[in-house]
């Protein structure tokens, strides 16, 4: 991990494209500031390491092999959803 100090209105330039400005300062929070292309995602810690848990509980695959069945094409399809419907 990075360690720097900055000032109220210094800046970090990280990879070129990303700036962060300490805006402001009182007590233990201090306000930053953050300029960054609009094809970036940023998000808090805790809101990121939530996303993740929530998208691993959602690929575990359940005993019964539901998944598994998916993804070789469900129960009985046959792989061709036209004859199933016989269009």
């Amino acid at each position: 991990m990075l360690y720097l100090t900055r000032k109220i209105g210094e800046s970090v330039i990280i990879n070129d494209n990303i700036e962060v400005t300490v805006v402001d300062i009182r007590g233990k929070s201090i306000k930053l500031g953050f300029t960054f292309p609009s094809d970036a995602t940023v998000l808090r810690r805790e809101i990121f390491e939530r996303i993740q848990e929530e998208n691993r509980a959602a690929a575990s695959v359940d005993d019964d092999g539901a998944l598994a069945e998916a993804l070789k094409g469900g129960a009985g399809s046959g792989g061709d959803p036209k004859k199933e419907t016989g269009t």
